[in-house]
């Protein structure tokens, strides 16, 4: 995937991410399963998340919680996404 991905912020308990996507979408097959819960805003552009049950498709504006393992994928974003993404690390999964 071609994204750019900024830390703005982290610490024990989350880490702040802006993420510039390009028109991205997720390999073929390919799913997120991450260990900590993720907030995800969409700043400006659009994007279609995939869950294993639904789309979601969120506009500039929008937001959207993410549980810690509920596998997703990126469908597709616009050339313009920008992302503020807000992980909230869970105790058992502090290192």
């Amino acid at each position: 995937m071609n994204e750019q991905i900024t830390v703005i912020f982290e610490n024990d308990k989350m880490r702040v991410e802006r993420i510039q996507s390009f028109g991205n979408s997720s390999p073929e097959g390919f799913w997120y399963d991450q260990a900590a819960d993720e907030w995800v805003f969409v700043i400006e552009g659009y994007a279609v998340l995939e869950f294993k049950k639904e789309k979601v498709e969120l506009k500039t504006g929008d937001n959207y919680y993410i549980k810690a393992n509920e596998q997703h994928r990126i469908v597709h974003t616009s050339f313009d996404c920008k992302w503020l993404c807000i992980f909230l690390k869970r105790r058992d999964s502090v290192k």
